[in-house]
């Protein structure tokens, strides 16, 4: 199961036939095979969530669809269920009538495999053992023809050990579609190492003609989405265990100063918490037990408590009838300072600057090393860099946390020392609240949430890229499509600095010496490139 959600309803999804689809043909092109023409049958083997949905993709794209499920009357059930919901979409006008007595005529429930024969793609999306999908396809084979596209919607198992039996394995390739597939735009198209490229190419072409996104990736644990996206929740987990910030404000503080759709823990809940960790243990232990896919202790004893979130009523929050969803924290009113002082250059948080001023603070510019802003007090207010406070115990340090748009956050989070000044807290509390934001307080934690998060998903991401998983654009295009990052990894970094956010996995790693936070060579090459003044 992909670690990828959506609250909407599958149902809920334009119609529309896209031009390539339109267009779509056998037609050689430079010897490369097109994308599988509209009028060649597309075979589905698996009709639960995953299966439904990837046919009703096909079969809307204008194809002849074939449902197929072991369990006699599966398939049968799938096509009433998926012409039921063509018949919602007509009801919503995202479908004319027409279309749809023409899609359900096409719509067909295969009783046997031998009625696939004349398949061009068959993408099987049955249950996640190996040995079982080794079998289906292995008796695929002995069906289709030896040029039909043999396609696997695997999201953790490999592409290359399902093929590793087959007589012809460069036919086969991933399509890993996120849930529900009408309505989320990425496929990752996954090859294997015996995936010939025209193949791949085919498969791409053609998902690319349904109007999906689709992104290559090699075949590598987690592809990409569920490799790259490992760190959003496993810094969230290391925060919440080290007592530094409850699972509502760190979700509050991902949320409204991060810019994600859903904070970690909400988020597990809803995918659920035994399949959530389940990927990361299978990330982990296929990286050799690499320490930056680390699971999460905390996790494991709420899995093993049988609290696996929205499913069982309990999660990390209770989703019984009438529960409360806990508040994140969020400090009282405090009076703003009237004047600050601003000295060097505060990278990603220069535009406060700008905010500070707008918002009736006046502010004097200082030019000097290490930015920072200086309070009336004498407290000095930093960007998290993997420092904490308590290392300061002679100074007044409190640190804030990396904003994806400090314009549009909503939420702001300090980070302070046990016993800090008051006097210094609230001055810092009230000047951000001068900028109308909510401000949440945390413990002493280095890296703070945000920062940190986006400093280790883009070490994580660079690694991939380096090692040949997927190109830069595909890496950061699958993790806005595919888990609907606000941007993609290696895109903010780019932004905030690959040597600011190399120095901030330094200095984690100084403070955290197990090599959970070292960076990568990946991104401490793209660091020196930017300060060399290398724009590739």
């Amino acid at each position: 199961m992909s670690a990828n959600v959506t609250v909407r309803g599958s149902d809920d999804v334009t119609a529309s036939e896209p031009a390539a689809a339109v267009e779509a043909s056998e037609a050689v092109a430079g010897g490369v095979l097109g994308p599988v023409g509209r009028d060649r049958t597309v075979a589905v083997v698996g009709t639960g969530t995953m299966g439904q949905g990837i046919a009703q993709v096909a079969l809307v794209a204008g194809h002849p669809v074939r449902l197929y499920d072991s369990a006699p009357g599966r398939a049968e059930e799938a096509v009433a269920a998926l012409t039921a919901r063509l018949d919602r979409l007509v009801e919503k006008g995202r479908l004319d009538a027409t279309a749809r007595e023409a899609a359900v005529g096409r719509l067909y429930a295969a009783q046997d495999l031998g009625e696939l024969a004349d398949a061009a793609l068959v993408v099987e999306a049955i249950v996640e053992l190996l040995p079982v999908k080794q079998q289906l396809f292995a008796d695929l084979e002995k069906v289709v023809g030896d040029d039909t596209v043999l396609a696997t919607n695997t999201s953790s198992l490999s592409v290359t050990a399902i093929a590793g039996g087959l007589r012809l394995p460069g036919r086969f390739v991933g399509l890993h579609f996120f849930n529900p597939a009408p309505l989320l735009p990425l496929v990752e198209v996954v090859s294997g190492f015996a995936t010939e490229p025209d193949v791949a190419t085919r498969a791409y072409e053609t998902v690319k003609g349904w109007g999906k996104t689709p992104v290559r990736c090699a075949d590598t644990p987690g592809f990409i989405v569920n490799r790259v996206a490992r760190p959003f929740y496993a810094e969230a987990l290391r925060v919440f265990e080290e007592g530094a910030a409850d699972p509502a404000t760190i979700d509050a503080a991902l949320r409204e100063c991060g810019g994600f759709k859903m904070g970690p823990f909400e988020l597990t809940d809803l995918i659920g918490q035994d399949v959530n960790e389940a990927v990361t243990r299978s990330v982990w232990e296929s990286f050799h037990q690499d320490p930056k896919f680390t699971p999460s202790l905390a996790q494991r004893r709420l899995v093993e408590s049988g609290r696996l979130g929205r499913k069982t009523g309990q999660g990390w929050f209770s989703y019984a009838e009438g529960a409360e969803r806990p508040e994140p924290h969020t400090a009282a009113p405090a009076p703003a300072p009237e004047r600050i002082v601003v000295r060097g250059d505060l990278g990603p948080a220069e535009p406060l600057v700008g905010l500070f001023e707008a918002a009736g603070i006046a502010v004097r510019r200082k030019k000097g090393d290490g930015g920072y802003i200086k309070l009336p007090c004498g407290g000095e207010l930093s960007l998290a860099d993997g420092e904490s406070s308590f290392e300061y115990h002679k100074e007044e340090i409190l640190y804030f946390d990396l904003a994806l748009d400090y314009a549009a956050a909503s939420r702001i989070v300090l980070s302070a020392r046990e016993g800090v000044d008051p006097e210094v807290l609230a001055e810092a509390v009230g000047l951000f609240q001068a900028l109308g934001k909510k401000v949440s307080v945390i413990g002493d934690v280095p890296g703070m949430i945000v920062a940190r998060t986006v400093a280790m998903l883009a070490d994580v991401a660079a690694d991939a890229v380096d090692r040949g998983v997927a190109t830069a654009e595909d890496v950061d295009t699958a993790m806005r499509l595919g888990v609907n990052y606000p941007a993609g990894p290696l895109e903010w970094a780019g932004k905030v600095g690959y040597r600011r956010t190399c120095g901030l996995l330094s200095e984690l790693h100084s403070r955290y010496a197990n090599g959970r936070y070292a960076p990568g060579i990946g991104l401490m090459r793209r660091g020196y490139a930017e300060e060399a003044g290398d724009s590739r």
